[in-house]
């Protein structure tokens, strides 16, 4: 619905919801990776899938979360270059920036689930597999390899540290400047108004971001496996659900 009223719409034409359309569009596949799989889970009595379906799972999940990462960034940079300059919008989000933007955002998550899901492709697994959980991740695969998995570990972390901590940075300074712009603004109605433009986004960040890095930075962990299902739930499942309704209640 999103997606179909912002395309009707021609004064939600505009880079903040140019953005919004194709988070939403993300969020449908992010979502559409994990979920069926898992239905059918539910009501299969066997619950089996091919060592390919599972790497394919995989890329994909990797693949979308990845430019959900970096395109939530770029909605930081859009409210940023809206809240702090103004004047210059116009000039600064125009339509090519605009897809520069999106283009690196699809690269940066094509990257890092091609890099990830090769390293995974390299490992040795047993005949016999029993994944503990309701996805293809690499974390959970990492655990049923028979083969050594230092170099896959190492591939996965020094991927989510470069890509999450540039992502997280560039996100945190928009914001501090954004801040920064609110604190000098005088009236108290003037700054709701200015800070409802990003509290929607704000608050899509923080859920991502925060259950994201718990999971992906504990890799060996088997004693707290039904929080990690926990939490996956969160970022894979729940917040694509949550992010349409939270941009909806926008004013």
């Amino acid at each position: 619905m999103i997606m179909m009223v912002i395309r009707i719409d021609s004064q939600l034409h505009a880079p903040m919801y140019f953005f919004l359309f194709h988070l939403s569009f993300i969020d449908i596949c992010y979502a559409s990776v994990t979920v069926p799989k898992m239905l059918q889970n539910f009501l299969a009595e066997r619950k089996t899938i091919s060592i390919n379906g599972c790497f394919v799972k995989n890329f994909f999940f990797l693949l979308l979360g990845g430019a959900e990462v970096f395109i939530l960034t770029a909605m930081a940079y859009d409210r940023y270059a809206a809240i702090c300059q103004p004047l210059n919008y116009v000039g600064t989000m125009n339509k090519q920036v605009c897809y520069q933007l999106l283009g690196g955002s699809w690269a940066a998550g094509f990257l890092y689930a091609l890099s990830n899901t090769l390293s995974l492709l390299s490992l040795h697994f047993c005949s016999f597999n029993l994944i503990n959980h309701f996805s293809c991740e690499p974390p959970p695969l990492l655990l049923l390899a028979c083969s050594g998995t230092l170099t896959s570990k190492a591939v996965l972390v020094a991927f989510v540290v470069i890509f999450g901590t540039l992502s997280f940075l560039l996100t945190l300074v928009s914001y501090i400047h954004i801040i920064y712009t609110i604190l000098r603004i005088q009236s108290m109605e003037g700054r709701r108004k200015v800070f409802s433009t990003c509290s929607s986004h704000l608050m899509v960040v923080i859920l991502y971001y925060g259950t994201g890095f718990f999971r992906y930075m504990k890799l060996t962990s088997e004693a707290l496996s039904y929080i990690d299902r926990t939490i996956a739930i969160q970022y894979s499942i729940l917040t694509p659900m949550l992010n349409p309704i939270i941009y909806s209640l926008k004013k």
